[in-house]
């Protein structure tokens, strides 16, 4: 049986989220753990195990951290400070985006054309030096966020 414009719709109103642009989840802007949880259940394929162990160490390096989604991408932060990571799907890896990467050391590798912000792209074979991660996140979070 074909489909009918009123069918393809309903089923994107249901449980399965929109995938936009390089399989990035399209979740509704949501304060809290529960947004940021939607999303990475949405990552697709094996992004979903590096959102799940991203968002783990992200939590265990800053108990606490402040959650959020905003344009489609988890955002990090500690209250009062701003937002100090955010993670966005591409087709073949997940950014993370230090907000003040410039002012981390090591550097993430990563340049942009922001001027403090620094990237990780993570692929799908890559090890992920989880260690090196978790300081990146502590240095991240004692520094002045972004407002979003």
């Amino acid at each position: 049986m074909a489909k009918t414009r009123g069918q393809s719709n309903a089923k994107r109103a249901g449980t399965e989220p929109v995938l936009l642009s390089g399989g990035n989840p399209q979740i509704a802007k949501g304060y809290g753990d529960a947004p940021v949880q939607a999303y990475i259940a949405a990552m697709p394929g094996w992004k979903r195990d590096v959102g799940r162990r991203l968002d783990a160490l992200i939590a265990r390096a800053i108990p606490g951290v402040e959650k959020a989604v905003k344009w489609n991408s988890p955002l990090y932060g500690v209250e009062g400070q701003g937002w100090f990571l955010g993670v966005h799907c591409f087709t073949k890896y997940v950014k993370v985006a230090f907000f003040r990467g410039t002012s981390l050391n090591p550097l993430p590798p990563g340049e942009s054309r922001t001027k403090e912000t620094r990237y990780l792209d993570i692929r799908e074979d890559d090890q992920v030096d989880e260690a090196q991660f978790a300081e990146w996140v502590k240095q991240a979070s004692r520094l002045p966020g972004e407002r979003m």
